[in-house]
C-alpha cells in the first residue's frame, strides 16, 4: 500500500492500538479475545482504508469497527456459553438500602454534587476510574451493561442472547447503574 492509501500514515499507532485494546479487554473480560478483536478491527481497517472517507476521525471509525468485532464475539460466545447469568447477578442488598420504599433517595445517601460532569468525560483520569469500576463489577452484570451502554444492544437483543428474562435484565442494569455511581463517588467525586 503507497503512502497515499496508508490511512495509518500520520497515526501513532501504538497509541490508537493500546486505547482499543483497553477498551476490547474491558467489553470482553478476556485478553486473548479483546487481543483478537483488536488485530482483526486494525487489518480490517488498513485493508479497508480506501473505504475511509474522512468524514469522521480515524480513531473514531477504526472503533466502529473494532465494536463491531466485540459485537461478533459477544454474540458467537454466548452461542456456546461457559456459564449462565441468574438471578443472583443482578442481586447488591446494599443498594436496595440506597432508597426508600417509595424508590426515592434516602436523604443520607443521596448522590453527592458532582459539578461539571461533562468536564469530567473529558477527563482522562476519570475514564481510568470509570474502567476499574466497570472491571469492579461481577462478569455477567458488567456484561449485560456494556451490551447496553457501549455496544448499543436494545434489552430485547441482551435477554435474547443472555438466555435471561427482560425483568431480570432491567434489574442487573439498574443495579450496575447504582454499583457505578456508588464507585465513581467513591473514587472519583
Amino acid at each position: 500500500m503507497d503512502k497515499n492509501t496508508d490511512i495509518f500514515a500520520e497515526t501513532d499507532i501504538a497509541i490508537l492500538r493500546a486505547d482499543m485494546l483497553r477498551f476490547a479487554t474491558l467489553q470482553l473480560r478476556d485478553a486473548s479475545l479483546a487481543e483478537d478483536a483488536v488485530q482483526e478491527a486494525l487489518v480490517a481497517a488498513h485493508s479497508g482504508g480506501k473505504k475511509f472517507q474522512a468524514r469522521s476521525q480515524l480513531k473514531t471509525w477504526v472503533f466502529s469497527i473494532l465494536r463491531n468485532k466485540i459485537i461478533d464475539i459477544i454474540r458467537e460466545r454466548v452461542r456456546r456459553p461457559t456459564q449462565s447469568l441468574t438471578q443472583e447477578d443482578g442481586s447488591v442488598d446494599e443498594l436496595d438500602e440506597l432508597f426508600d420504599e417509595n424508590g426515592r433517595w434516602r436523604k443520607e445517601t443521596q448522590p453527592s454534587d458532582w459539578g461539571q460532569p461533562e468536564k469530567a468525560f473529558n477527563n482522562n483520569q476519570f475514564w481510568k476510574i470509570f474502567e476499574l469500576c466497570i472491571e469492579s463489577m461481577k462478569e455477567n452484570v458488567a456484561r449485560v451493561f456494556m451490551m447496553r451502554e457501549f455496544l448499543g444492544f436494545d434489552t430485547t437483543e441482551i435477554c435474547k442472547e443472555l438466555d435471561i428474562t427482560e425483568s431480570n435484565c432491567w434489574v442487573i442494569l439498574y443495579r450496575a447503574r447504582a454499583s457505578l455511581r456508588l464507585c465513581l463517588e467513591n473514587k472519583w467525586a
